[in-house]
């Protein structure tokens, strides 16, 4: 087979050319191509991707929603936190392992690059490993940690026991679909989102209407989709281009905490985005009780889709700002910036726009918005909905001063946004404000975050001048 033209995996679907098994030229041209026109062939593929991925939760809540009720959706909101540090920790490796894969890749150390890619498979696996095991032994204590009410206790329990086949697999997708980019094999990235998002969409629906096993069937459904999206991002390493698994691992130590520094931000962005749910779940159940969780339910089911949009525009740029970083070509790196910088803004405000336009829309979907708690959410959405913009730039800074190995700054910035400020928001607005301040919170955040990160890197970029 080496030496013959071939195809990627699946080749029908994606018509992806694959070179020489021995050949060591990537994917995409990161050193010579043309910035906006490799931002575009990244972009897309991976956008689409993340908004079907982002569909997962969402289905979820839809589907919870009209099959179960408020209580459904909001016991699946207590439980997504754990959803959110596990792509929290299949994102932090896999960024770490891209970012470090890409600069080796950059000076041709393909041993090195394997070997990157390699260890943060196997030491993620074997991480998640002990702690999805401590979930099974504490299911109960583990559902009132997460803010679990008795009245909800059924229900969060059912759902976490049948999440918790599919975490494993879901953090193999997170890493792969990272690593998959850098390869130069977006189409193939974006299939591992697309296809276990459509595969869930149909269980979803046939497990909580026809089978009516309610909030359970969805975390079936959910678990079924994630060994798929898992095993599709395992078997590409088959047949990639370049960066495979290997056996010659070299300095796993140093590796892993290379990872793990540099791809910490997109870690705590994940648990940001937990401490959120966590925190506001907390919030509106003492102001306006189960209700008010299953209202804010909503707004969380959204994030993620706020979310995924405007990672795809970092993680576009990601590969192109780490491999020229690598290759010490300052002025290719800022054109990266530049084009990720316009897009987040362009992603942020249509996001912002649609949100706050199509609110009653949006939450009758899930509920009837005439309902106690669809009132709430129709009323706090277009408040909420304001965080989009300034999130979008954040993301593109952060992915940013994550791909040059500015790793603490970026973790810096997403503590900021994400603990620091928005913890104290969330319960300052809502004592100032108690009919609409917590809404305000995430959106006051990111903007108080946002005036940080531009006069960081005003300040830093017209010092190196």
């Amino acid at each position: 087979m080496s030496g013959a033209p071939g195809y990627d995996i699946l080749s029908g679907l994606f018509f992806y050319p694959l070179k020489s098994m021995k050949t060591e030229n990537l994917g995409l041209d990161y050193a010579h191509g043309r910035i906006g026109r490799l931002f575009s062939k990244i972009f897309f593929p991976t956008l689409l991707g993340m908004v079907f991925n982002a569909l997962i939760t969402i289905v979820d809540g839809i589907f919870v929603g009209r099959g179960v009720g408020p209580d459904g959706i909001a016991a699946v909101n207590i439980i997504a936190p754990l959803f959110m540090v596990t792509t929290g920790i299949g994102l932090m490796f896999g960024i770490g392992a891209s970012v470090a894969a890409g600069i080796a890749l950059s000076t041709k150390d393909y041993a090195k690059a394997n070997s990157t890619v390699t260890s943060a498979f196997l030491f993620a696996t074997a991480f998640m490993f002990i702690l999805v095991i401590g979930a099974l032994l504490f299911t109960d204590p583990v559902a009132k940690l997460l803010g679990s009410s008795d009245r909800l206790q059924s229900n969060t329990t059912g759902y976490l026991l049948l999440l918790l086949p599919g975490i494993i697999p879901l953090m193999w997708q997170s890493i792969g679909m990272m690593v998959i980019r850098l390869d130069g094999s977006p189409k193939y990235a974006m299939m591992c989102n697309i296809i276990p998002s459509v595969l869930n969409i149909g269980l979803d629906w046939w497990m909580v209407f026809p089978l009516g096993m309610g909030v359970r069937g969805a975390a079936l459904a959910t678990s079924i989709s994630c060994i798929v999206g898992g095993i599709m991002a395992v078997a590409y390493f088959r047949r990639s281009y370049v960066l495979k698994f290997t056996r010659r691992i070299e300095n796993f130590g140093s590796a892993i905490a290379m990872q793990i520094r540099i791809g910490s931000a997109a870690f705590v962005t994940e648990i940001a985005m937990s401490i959120m749910m966590f925190t506001g779940n907390y919030v509106f159940m003492q102001t306006f009780g189960e209700n008010g969780v299953a209202a804010y339910s909503i707004a969380c089911y959204l994030f993620p889709l706020i979310f995924m949009i405007n990672n795809a525009v970092a993680q576009s740029a990601q590969p192109i700002i780490s491999y020229n970083f690598g290759c010490a070509d300052r002025q290719r790196v800022r054109q990266a910036l530049k084009v990720s910088i316009l897009v987040g803004c362009i992603c942020g405000t249509i996001v912002t726009a649609s949100i706050a336009l199509g609110a009653r829309g949006i939450v009758s979907l899930f509920i009837p918005p005439e309902c106690e708690a669809g009132r709430l959410a129709v009323s706090g959405l277009p408040i909420f909905a304001l965080a989009g913009i300034f999130f979008g730039l954040n993301i593109a800074f952060i992915g940013y001063y994550q791909s040059i190995k500015k790793a603490a700054l970026a973790l810096t910035l997403t503590m900021l946004r994400g603990v620091v400020f928005l913890v104290p928001l969330f319960l300052l607005l809502t004592h100032i404000f108690p009919s609409w301040g917590m809404w305000a919170a995430v959106p006051s955040s990111e903007f108080l975050t946002l005036l940080i990160v531009l006069s960081i890197y005003y300040t830093t970029h017209e010092s190196s001048r």
